[in-house]
């Protein structure tokens, strides 16, 4: 995903699942924990491997969960 792309942030910002999910993701990223959660979601059964790597690839994408976490904040500020 492109951190440009408000099309994808708007998507992921309506879906509150996935948005929460990806803002905790950016807080991991900032705190430098991040790889404990790859690992613990590569360890999980209950996720299908397709989910498991759409996950770790927007895990590393640091520059899109940033633009996210400012889209989100922003948009928040607005409504």
């Amino acid at each position: 995903m492109r951190p440009d792309d408000l099309e994808a942030l708007e998507t992921v910002s309506q879906n509150a699942t996935a948005c929460d999910l990806f803002l905790r993701m950016a807080q991991l990223s900032g705190a430098g924990e991040l790889n404990r959660f790859l690992f613990e979601l590569s360890e999980n059964d209950e996720i299908d491997p397709e989910t498991k790597a759409a996950f770790a690839e927007v895990a590393q994408d640091r520059a899109f969960l940033l633009a996210l976490e400012d889209y989100v904040h922003g948009t928040r500020v607005l409504h």
